[in-house]
């Protein structure tokens, strides 16, 4: 029951990071995902290295032997990062969190792990919920808001980079948590993993510095940047949270925590005033639902 509470957690503050991930985003701002980058790693390198002198072991040599699984995440968040200046959060999360089922999909047919009866149909509410929100978003939701918005969004909600950034994020986020799966307690325990991710974080973040900061000239307010702050926060401690959940069951804990979009979804309605259909709230509770099961189990 630890990867339950563990993946409920994750749940809790990756919903978090993308709430201030959106009001962080700003459409015209073109370096907008590479200043989120370098809050991220600043604050993942800082958390790294207090693990590190509080006595955690670690080798440098963790960060090669993680580094595919570290990669693709890195890679699927600046994705991420860089479509939620085209989209609105209640368009991305559900996407881009439908690669739980990628990634359990790949865990049932390539590394033959076993689910019960009841947390397959679990599995499959959750993984159900997280496609049909996407569906339901991109035949209504975008429709309406353009309705009630006119012309001048359009470009962000209906252009080819607003669906391709959180498809592209869908894609590789669940190859990064197969990559997970593969790793974790086989090759690497989670302490280390955690500390190689967030060590190659603050690599990307020094990269982000120098390409926006000396290359591009850039200046970097940091009142105005604080909702990238608040990001990073949330993004570091869910995954710190992840990172164990999935060490210890990765075919149910990846689903799981891929319908954080869920909350997502809440908190864009409560904060963003992004509106949601009944339709929409029908499928969260049936999320909902698989997550009970899950827990139960």
């Amino acid at each position: 029951m630890t990867w339950f509470f563990l993946s409920l957690i994750a749940i809790l503050f990756w919903s978090g990071s993308d709430l201030f991930s959106k009001m962080g985003s700003k459409p015209d701002d073109k370096y907008s995902h590479w200043k989120m980058v370098i809050a991220v790693g600043l604050v993942m390198g800082a958390h790294a290295v207090f693990l590190i002198l509080t006595g955690t072991p670690f080798r440098f040599a963790d960060i090669i032997i993680y580094l595919p699984a570290s990669f693709l995440y890195i890679l699927s968040m600046i994705l991420g990062y860089a479509g939620l200046r085209y989209i609105e959060l209640s368009v991305s999360s559900p996407i881009c969190n439908s690669s739980g089922a990628v990634a359990a999909l790949l865990c049932f047919l390539i590394l033959h792990e076993t689910m019960s009866g009841l947390q397959f149909f679990a599995v499959a509410l959750v993984c159900a919920g997280v496609f049909a929100l996407s569906v339901l978003e991109k035949r209504y939701g975008s429709a309406q808001r353009l309705q009630a918005e006119g012309d001048a969004n359009r470009k962000y909600t209906r252009s080819f980079l607003a669906v391709l950034f959180p498809i592209l994020y869908c894609i590789i986020d669940g190859l990064g948590t197969f990559a997970d799966a593969l790793l974790l307690d086989t090759v690497i325990a989670e302490e280390q993993a955690n500390i190689a991710y967030e060590l190659t974080f603050l690599f990307m973040a020094a990269v982000a510095f120098v390409y926006v900061v000396i290359i591009k000239r850039q200046t970097l307010h940091l009142p105005g940047e604080a909702p990238k702050l608040a990001a990073a926060l949330c993004e570091t401690a869910g995954q710190f949270a992840y990172v164990f959940a999935i060490g210890a069951n990765a075919i149910v804990a990846a689903p799981m925590i891929s319908s954080y979009c869920v909350m997502s979804l809440v908190w864009s309605r409560l904060f963003l005033k992004e509106k949601l259909s009944k339709a929409q709230y029908a499928v969260i509770a049936m999320a909902a639902v698989g997550i009970v099961i899950l827990g139960m189990e």
